[in-house]
């Protein structure tokens, strides 16, 4: 059967720091726009001819939403490098008849990604070592550790919400360092006898001294942990979260931090990234509390490799979608 004309893609993220990315995807699409960081309005004056959209959560400013798939009077097929789907308007796209390709369901290519879990375990020792605060004060040509004495990782309770994929990767790093390790996840059974498995979450976040949230975003997650679970929870204890960021009632543990003065909480992710950064209560408490809080720009599944993974398998989803679905 005879191929008609490449389908026209629009591109609203960055991709030319992987080498031979664009020159992959040039053979097999028209790139109509490349964005690496859009507005908007950028991606609804540019994609009334695309096909395709190719995108990832990362440096999201909004979602792609009714405005933007109504705006896309040919748009096919929205491919996300990504496996978390939060920044697109799933149930309106698939309304309108729009193919969602994502990396959920490549479950033995993104066992090679263990990139977010490898940043978790690095904002936990980051956090328990003071790392960041120690190191602005040299830059004061101050020398001394009295004020940065931290914590050892050795016999520590650490709490993993959620055992899949990088819940699993993140506990077994910690069991390395001989912490003691639990998890909660009623979906998920436990295959290493080392790590605890806890069938009552508020007995489990009782026991905790670090908690790292690895659940996925859905309805039922959306403001999981709440003052209703904070109060369980001991006053010295670190959280990461390297999840999503809705995942966490923010006003909630704001509140909880200010009433518990030797707690910590260190994120790769925060709710409404998709928004106006400024209006974020999480990063205005940050600017004020650089001391216990840490906060990284949705870094999880930054690293080269990953992304070179990532980027590569979504861009061979999205041919060959266009394989099967452009034809005459």
């Amino acid at each position: 059967m005879k191929k008609k004309n490449k389908r026209k893609l629009l591109i609203i993220t960055p991709v030319d720091h992987l080498d031979g990315f664009l020159d992959n995807t040039k053979k097999n699409f028209q790139i109509i726009k490349y964005f690496k960081n859009p507005s908007k309005n950028d991606v609804i004056n540019n994609i009334k001819d695309a096909n395709y959209i190719f995108t990832n959560p990362n440096m999201s400013k909004f979602k792609i939403n009714d405005e933007i798939i109504n705006a896309g009077k040919k748009l096919k097929c929205i491919c996300t490098a990504s496996t978390g789907t939060n920044h697109i308007d799933i149930n309106y796209a698939i309304k309108k008849n729009i193919k969602i390709l994502s990396l959920k369901k490549h479950k033995k290519i993104l066992e090679k990604i263990p990139s977010t879990a490898e940043l978790a375990f690095t904002l936990m020792m980051t956090s328990l070592r003071n790392i960041i605060a120690a190191s602005k004060s040299v830059t004061k040509y101050q020398w001394s550790y009295l004020e940065f004495i931290g914590e050892q990782l050795k016999d520590k309770k650490i709490g993993v919400l959620g055992f899949g994929r990088l819940g699993k990767i993140f506990a077994n790093y910690c069991l390395k360092f001989n912490a003691q390790v639990y998890f909660y996840d009623p979906y998920k059974k436990n295959s290493n006898k080392n790590i605890i498995k806890y069938k009552n979450l508020i007995k489990f976040l009782k026991s905790l001294d670090i908690l790292s949230i690895h659940i996925h975003l859905n309805e039922t997650t959306k403001n999981f942990l709440n003052k209703n679970l904070f109060q369980h929870m001991k006053k010295n204890i670190l959280i990461i979260n390297t999840s999503r960021g809705e995942v966490i009632n923010e006003n909630d543990l704001i509140k909880f931090m200010r009433s518990n003065k030797n707690s910590k909480f260190a994120a790769d992710v925060i709710s409404h990234e998709l928004g106006n950064l400024s209006n974020s209560q999480l990063i205005k408490y940050y600017k004020k509390n650089t001391e216990r809080v840490l906060l990284t720009p949705h870094l999880g599944g930054s690293t080269f490799q990953a992304q070179k993974i990532a980027y590569f398998i979504s861009l061979e989803n999205l041919i060959k979608f266009d394989k099967k679905n452009n034809q005459i």
